[in-house]
């Protein structure tokens, strides 16, 4: 009998040892989404500069870059349209 109990107790003691581990082991939880996670991600987000700053350009100049990009095919494109209408007119094609 007591090697039934030894065995008994061995087991028990296997049980929560497992059980322990099992907990340890357990995947935390991702508190990123909670007032105090979101404000620590945008702190460490490398927030670009308005102005350039050295070597790099900064958001206004990017922006201006966008704008005359856009604003030059625009009318480069109403032109070629312009053209072609006008062309095809002199041919006698279109209204």
């Amino acid at each position: 009998m007591s090697e039934e109990l030894k065995d008994k107790k061995a087991e028990k003691q296997k049980a929560k040892e497992a059980k322990k581990l099992a907990k340890k082991n357990k995947p935390t939880r991702d508190h990123w989404f909670t007032i105090s996670g979101i404000s620590k991600e945008a702190k460490r987000v490398r927030w670009p500069h308005w102005t350039t700053q050295g070597s790099e350009a900064g958001t206004f100049q990017n922006t201006s870059e966008v704008l005359a990009f856009t604003i030059f095919f625009a009318l480069f494109f109403m032109l070629c349209d312009l053209g072609v209408a006008t062309l095809l007119r002199l041919f006698g094609i279109g209204a």
